[in-house]
């Protein structure tokens, strides 16, 4: 990053503006962080879409010791038994802290929280918010703490698209205006870096993850020579609303807590034949068999009126407004639904510290991969794994730093210039993911995918926000291709048994992927979707 302009700081800078990020920062406080946010505080996170909740053994007949074994249980055999104990026994105390700082979780009339069922859980333990609005009220909650800490600068409309490193440590940021025609580059030199930029569903082209969620964390950690670990673990959430919005609606795993079914265009109710729990069977299960009813034609439902009725307008708000905007009355139809890309799994590897394997630089939030979801992630554990690393990462960070010092606010200049992604090309990276790295995987369509992003990706060398895209694409397709069974959310029709030998996490990096890659380029190219 030789020639930019840079700014020094003594400000632990985080990357991110969700739930780990905003968490982290309030648990640093009073020491002066600086936190980069893409867009205003509340927007563009996954965190704020976020609408099952927290899940957490609050009930005095529960345990953090059962949420373990459920959550390693869904985890297919490649979650960390050490991580899920902690977290799972951390739980409660977040959900305690996160009521302090003004989280208005649902509570019954004796004041105890009002605990919701979700798949794959053998107790009913997830905390919700007014239904289905967890996340955004949580984050709510959060952002208002945030801008009242004087030690928390936010600076809004700017995107990290580099890491600076020397000598193995991570020393700076390369940031951006995220507006649409882009800026120079200016280099942000601060005391530590804590990435929580969010996940990589939004590769895809059927998707829940907001619209600049593209696998950015990742790519820029891993182009800068960080471990990633699990990347080919990508989740798809089965009941996202096939209603042609991008990204499409969630409709909520709670509705099937709750009692909803699944039905396809017959009316026949299709998950009594595919496992035990039906309708909460593990969220792979279920989106596998949603993908089967489409690429079937047979159009899957999921049907919220006996079980729900018109309650569903006042117990899951965010559900009926995607439902009216889109012309549906699910008290009298079924909601269309498709399997889209939901959660990653995978992300930059990271110890119990938070710690990557690049000195200086912490993760934590949906980048990271801490080991606890395994090849498939246990509903609502998500919000609560960026809980617990926000604040382990943000302790280890606090301990390396030592004495708390004073910083000036953090003052950038971001100048015309610079060179946006493609938009086209965006478009046609996440259409051949969707084709041939979703549900459903096998060697050819893997080959072809890494062949068509190295072709996309040379189409625009020069724009650092696109490289960290394909690169993030790159990682999970060649992971994918190098897992030869079928475990979790990564399906395999070509390997469909499940390997005991490979009951392990998976490590890569960038260059060993781009390695992979550029091996099969020697082969005949295909013809890309390209403008």
């Amino acid at each position: 990053m030789e020639g930019l302009e840079a700014v020094h700081s003594d400000r632990i800078v985080i990357i991110g503006a969700g739930l780990g990020a905003l968490y982290a920062a309030l648990t640093l406080a009073p020491r002066p962080v600086v936190m980069i946010s893409p867009d205003p505080l509340g927007q563009g996170a996954s965190s704020a879409w976020a609408q099952g909740g927290v899940a957490a053994a609050m009930d005095a007949g529960d345990s953090p010791e059962a949420h373990a074994i459920d959550t390693t249980r869904a985890g297919a055999g490649t979650v960390d038994a050490e991580v899920a104990a902690l977290v799972t026994r951390e739980a409660r105390e977040h959900i305690l802290d996160l009521t302090t700082l003004g989280a208005p979780f649902d509570r019954t009339e004796d004041g105890g929280y009002v605990m919701s069922r979700e798949a794959a859980h053998s107790f009913a333990r997830v905390v919700r918010v007014k239904g289905d609005q967890a996340g955004a009220e949580i984050m709510r909650a959060l952002i208002e703490r945030v801008r009242a800490t004087p030690s928390i600068q936010v600076i809004e409309g700017v995107m990290a698209e580099g890491l600076e490193v020397r000598d193995g440590t991570v020393t700076g940021v390369r940031l951006v205006s995220s507006a649409p025609e882009g800026s120079a580059a200016v280099l942000l030199r601060g005391s530590a870096v804590l990435m929580a930029g969010g996940g990589s569903a939004g590769l895809y082209a059927i998707t829940t993850n907001p619209p600049r969620i593209r696998g950015q964390a990742l790519g820029m950690a891993a182009r800068a020579g960080a471990e990633i670990a699990d990347a080919e673990f990508v989740q798809f959430h089965p009941t996202a609303m096939d209603v042609g919005e991008d990204p499409a609606p969630l409709a909520t795993e709670a509705l099937r807590g709750e009692g909803a079914i699944l039905v396809n265009a017959a009316g026949a109710r299709f998950m009594l034949d595919e496992h035990p729990d039906a309708e909460l069977a593990p969220r792979d299960v279920v989106a596998r068999a949603i993908f089967a009813q489409s690429q079937a034609g047979k159009r899957p439902l999921l049907d919220t009126r006996a079980a729900i009725g018109a309650d569903i307008t006042t117990l899951f708000p965010a559900v009926s407004s995607a439902c009216a905007r889109n012309g549906i009355d699910p008290t009298q139809e079924p909601i269309p639904v498709a399997a889209a890309a939901h959660y990653h799994m995978g992300g930059i590897a990271t110890d119990l510290d938070g710690r990557s394997s690049l000195s200086g630089l912490w993760a934590c939030g949906e980048c990271a991969s801490t080991g606890l979801h395994g090849a498939n992630r246990l509903a609502s554990n998500g919000l609560l794994e960026a809980l617990v690393y926000a604040r382990r990462a943000a302790e280890d960070v606090a301990r390396a730093q030592g004495k708390t010092q004073e910083a000036a606010p953090v003052h950038l200049e971001l100048n015309p210039g610079g060179e946006g992604a493609d938009p086209a090309l965006v478009a046609s990276l996440r259409q051949c993911m969707t084709r041939n790295v979703g549900v459903v995987r096998n060697a050819d369509g893997l080959r072809t995918a890494l062949r068509e992003i190295a072709a996309l990706c040379a189409k625009q060398p020069t724009c650092e926000s696109f490289q960290n895209i394909c690169t993030a694409a790159t990682m999970i397709a060649a992971a994918a291709l190098l897992r030869e069974e079928s475990r979790g959310a990564h399906e395999r029709s070509d390997f469909p048994e499940t390997l005991p030998a490979l009951a392990h996490r998976s490590r890569l990096t960038w260059d060993a992927a781009k390695t992979l890659r550029d091996s099969l380029l020697e082969a005949p190219l295909p013809h890309p979707e390209t403008p």
